[in-house]
């Protein structure tokens, strides 16, 4: 009698999503294949799509090393806020006297994830945090109704940086006193033109929450599922994708 071996398919890797807000990099990354766990000192947890844990992301990321189950994750993402450094904080905010005085976490985190000696992946928009642009990526890449540029630090592995494509157009909204109209929607702030909850929505591929301030703190899934894609070829585990 012939006897048939079981089929055993490859265990999903896990990606640790620190600084995780409401989940818009969890997307794109469970899209690409991984099975995501979100940090965040916000609860999270009735908005966040994955597993969820509250509390400090480097406090638990330090644990973590301490203890030895970061072991059980693949690869970890970062999102540190980013009001140090961003460029509508260092520009517009400045130049109106908005805002205050922000922590810069960029460092510190950088610090733990070396720590892990997995390969991670520290996002930032564009202006002035310091990250090293490895990948930048822009909506217009994946046909989306935002720009939304963002740069990506990738620590212990690369991927091929891909060509920025032209913009159709111009952001809609009020800018210096001048009103355009074009393909794309602010999905910042309120008023002036601005994007209104639906929009930010739809332009960016979010559905699963509808507060305002997720969604402008949330980066499009389709950024971290490209990105997510390359760091699975990195760990071999490309399959996993399909």
């Amino acid at each position: 009698m012939t006897h048939t071996a079981p089929i055993r398919r490859a265990q999903q890797p896990a990606l640790l999503d620190l600084f995780c807000c409401a989940g818009g990099a969890a997307m794109g990354y469970h899209r690409a294949g991984f099975r995501v766990v979100g940090i965040d000192i916000i609860d999270r947890s009735d908005r966040y799509p994955f597993a969820f844990r509250q509390g400090d992301a480097l406090t638990v990321l330090a644990d973590l090393i301490a203890s030895g189950e970061i072991a059980a994750y693949s690869a970890v993402h970062a999102s540190p806020p980013c009001q140090a450094g961003c460029a509508l904080t260092v520009g517009t905010n400045q130049a109106m006297g908005w805002g205050g005085t922000h922590v810069d976490l960029v460092a510190p985190t950088r610090e733990l994830l070396n720590a892990t000696g997995l390969p991670y992946v520290i996002e930032q928009p564009d202006g002035k945090a310091e990250v090293r642009k490895d990948i930048s990526l822009c909506g217009e890449m994946f046909r989306l109704g935002v720009l939304r540029h963002r740069n990506f630090e990738l620590g212990g592995w690369t991927a091929a940086k891909p060509r920025h494509i032209k913009h159709r157009g111009y952001v809609r909204g009020w800018r210096h006193g001048v009103y355009r109209d074009g393909p794309y929607v602010a999905a910042y702030g309120k008023g002036g033109g601005k994007a209104t909850v639906p929009e930010m929505q739809q332009a960016m591929g979010i559905d699963w929450t509808d507060v305002h301030e997720e969604l402008t703190e949330a980066i499009p899934p389709a950024f971290s599922q490209w990105i997510g894609r390359a760091l699975l070829d990195h760990l071999g585990l490309g399959q996993v994708a399909a």
